[in-house]
């Protein structure tokens, strides 16, 4: 069996948390098994009674004491994880689990690397979202992909899955939203089989809770940059 671990940091997400983690407990693909690594990030709302009156649902709960923002919640998930890979899922419910099949299945053809999981190349379903979001998407996608001679068509979508000995929990800086790019970053420049394949997509607004912003592109393309040029 291949060893996945699920990294979920989670702020403030009484109203999707249960609901998410019943989906992960349903995925069942074969030759894979899954560690469930939930990060509660200082939550003030109900998010932790309710996790740990359901400890079935999850493998380990790691509660940070103040809140560090989504990048210091995932080096927390890193740091315990055990898996043979690591497979980013967000707490709300705009991503399905029920694509993980898809996402494992080029590590079982092909023994993968890195899979991306992309909103924009033939997704089944896709929410009609903010404009300026895909714009801002497109345009870190294709600096990243410029400056790494890659073709992914979506670097900041929620999925990505790697080889969890790629990358060094440690050695990574940042915990901001632009932690994703320094992660694919790293993957990347020592993978040897990148894939890509379409997910289904239930984007939030922001009345219903989503948190990134658009200023937040800023920051994923000076780390581009600067993992490109500095290392």
């Amino acid at each position: 069996m291949t060893k996945v671990s699920v990294i979920i940091p989670v702020y403030n997400e009484e109203a999707t948390i249960i609901t998410l983690l019943e989906k992960v407990n349903d995925q069942v693909v074969d030759t894979f098994e899954f560690e469930i690594i939930v990060i509660d990030d200082g939550s003030t709302d109900e998010t932790v009674k309710l996790l740990k009156e359901k400890p079935n649902l999850f493998s380990k709960l790691i509660e940070r004491q103040k809140n560090g923002g989504k990048g210091a919640a995932v080096l927390s998930g890193l740091r315990e994880a055990t898996g043979d890979y690591i497979l980013f899922q967000d707490a709300d419910l705009e991503y399905d689990p029920a694509d993980y099949t898809k996402l494992l299945k080029p590590v079982k053809l092909f023994s993968a690397d890195v899979v991306m999981g992309s909103r924009l190349i033939a997704s089944p379903i896709t929410r009609v979202s903010y404009f300026w979001h895909k714009v801002g998407n497109r345009v870190i996608t294709l600096m990243f992909n410029i400056f790494n001679n890659t073709t992914f068509t979506d670097i900041y979508s929620c999925y990505l899955l790697y080889k969890r000995d790629l990358v060094e929990p440690t050695k990574l800086k940042s915990m901001g939203w632009e932690q994703q790019a320094e992660i694919l970053s790293v993957v990347v420049k020592s993978a040897k089989s990148v894939f890509e394949v379409p997910i289904n997509y239930y984007g939030r607004s922001y009345d219903e809770g989503k948190k990134i912003r658009s200023h937040h592109a800023i920051g994923v393309l000076w780390m581009i940059v600067k993992k490109r040029l500095f290392g």
